[in-house]
């Protein structure tokens, strides 16, 4: 049997059930099945892709056997690690953490838009806290995938204090990330994306960069690779004070992009709920977004593209536009994890028709 027409037909099940109560079943049900002896190399038999060198990718420091990952959201809590670095995927985000855990916002908080392809959340940051996740990653027996840990400001920190919580995150889990990732872009934590301009972007991300450089003396390492993920609503302006600010203060890179508060053309009856919309709605602006940060920055700010990829096509088409990597999440829930399979096929196929021999050649391929 296939592995898409296994998660075809799991999917009316879980699409009947309530969507957290669906999305706690996969995590909860990964993070179970990796305890399980032999089980990882079973889910790897089943879902995981083969090493193809001409999709490898060296970058951060780190290597990368193809270029999708995973975004963060899926595995708040760091309870499926083990389950999700064995399905196909390159590397993957945990979080939003929090220095402290908090419940979010109130249920229901969690939508699927199915004829959009699309998904909208306000969750807020629900998460046990960094203490909890240290405690469940330190258990990991070693990371099969680079892991990117996604650090974010309690809610009810105020934004003048907000580099402390991000201090805090670095600091309890840097053993165990192999890179980090400041959310600044959530539309779901009040005032958040306010952080993503003027001196307050500056002073948060000196101050993200000062931890790193303090904990990574501290445990006799190299810093670790920090990068900023910012929102698909900015104008082009705002993108190229935000790309500034975030090269000046030597950041390795920027995730683009966060999900969205527009609801151009959305035809669900919940297109009206609060919240960040993500899915195939947001394929478009998010590409345009990494086109514009590749030529602001002249290619020299590697950008892991995210936001509504759903195809092979989707993912070149990011690739092409200027981002090293690419990160998956509602396509997901709507695919199934056989999703990874068929881009990493397609990846190849379009490399070919190109010409190109490794995918690294086609970063930003459209600018040349």
């Amino acid at each position: 049997m296939s592995n898409s027409l296994l998660y075809q037909m799991a999917k009316p099940f879980l699409f009947k059930m309530d969507p957290e109560a669906a999305h706690h079943l996969i995590v909860d049900g990964m993070g179970t099945a990796a305890k399980i002896p032999g089980m990882s190399s079973l889910l790897s038999a089943v879902w995981g892709t083969k090493a193809s060198p001409e999709l490898a990718v060296d970058l951060f420091g780190l290597h990368f056997n193809h270029p999708v990952g995973l975004a963060a959201g899926l595995d708040k809590n760091a309870k499926a690690v083990a389950g999700l670095s064995s399905v196909g995927l390159s590397f993957m985000e945990v979080g939003t953490v929090t220095p402290l855990g908090q419940a979010g916002n109130e249920q229901p908080r969690l939508f699927r838009l199915p004829p959009d392809e699309a998904l909208i959340n306000r969750m807020g940051f629900n998460n046990d806290g960094a203490d909890a996740m240290a405690e469940r990653l330190a258990k990991l027996p070693r990371r099969r995938i680079p892991l990117a840990v996604n650090i974010g400001k309690n809610k009810l920190t105020p934004n003048e204090n907000a580099a402390d919580d991000y201090r805090t995150c670095v600091r309890k889990l840097f053993p165990y990330g192999d890179f980090f990732v400041v959310n600044i872009s959530s539309p779901n934590t009040p005032d958040l994306r306010a952080l993503q301009h003027g001196d307050e972007l500056r002073n948060l991300l000196d101050a993200v960069k000062d931890e790193m450089k303090h904990q990574a003396e501290k445990h006799g390492e190299l810093p670790k690779p920090i990068l900023v993920k910012i929102a698909p609503d900015n104008s082009e302006e705002q993108l190229a004070y935000m790309a500034e600010a975030i090269q000046l203060s030597g950041m390795s890179g920027i995730i683009a992009t966060n999900t969205t508060v527009s609801r151009d053309g959305l035809t669900h009856k919940s297109a009206g709920e609060i919240g960040g919309l993500s899915g195939r709605p947001l394929t478009r602006r998010s590409t345009e977004i990494i086109r514009s940060l590749y030529k602001i920055t002249n290619g020299k700010l590697p950008i892991i593209g995210s936001g509504g990829i759903f195809t092979a096509d989707d993912a070149y088409e990011k690739i092409r536009a200027g981002a090293s990597l690419v990160e998956v999440y509602t396509a997901m829930i709507y695919k199934g994890p056989g999703l990874l399979k068929e881009i990493h096929g397609g990846l190849l196929k379009r490399l070919k028709q190109d010409g190109f021999n490794r995918i690294t050649q086609a970063v930003g391929a459209d600018h040349r």
